[in-house]
């Protein structure tokens, strides 16, 4: 597979793809929630945002866009390098939360149970061969 662009729609349809083959609902602790991502100083300026959405444990949806992001449990913001970073497995989520490199809007114990979720959902993002 040829390396997909980073954040644009072949890069999502992918990651919806091995998100829904590779996490499965046990996988997934039969998870209810929705988390989103917005990636602020986006190569060629701007932010998007990325929104995951689980229900009992199975992706419903993985929507990218610009612009307001969609309402979420969970709202992340950092810039666009960390989250690069992170989706190279070069960073942990955990970590990037705890350093202040990324802002967590939402219940941040509820986000700390669901911290090892995050990773299995990051390391199947790493897999995806992309250009940052």
């Amino acid at each position: 597979m040829s390396p997909l662009q980073y954040l644009t729609e072949e890069w999502r349809a992918e990651a919806e793809r091995r998100l829904k083959s590779e996490l499965t609902p046990e996988r997934m602790n039969h998870i209810t929630s929705s988390m989103s991502n917005v990636y602020l100083d986006c190569p060629g300026g701007g932010s998007k945002h990325l929104l995951f959405r689980f229900d009992a444990g199975a992706l419903t949806e993985l929507a990218l866009g610009t612009g307001e992001p969609p309402e979420a449990e969970f709202l992340i913001t950092g810039a666009y390098d960390v989250f690069a970073q992170i989706s190279r497995a070069e960073l942990g989520a955990q970590k990037a939360l705890m350093t202040g490199k990324l802002k967590l809007k939402g219940n941040m114990i509820k986000a700390l149970k669901l911290a090892a979720i995050a990773d299995r959902l990051n390391k199947v993002l790493a897999g995806i061969p992309a250009v940052y």
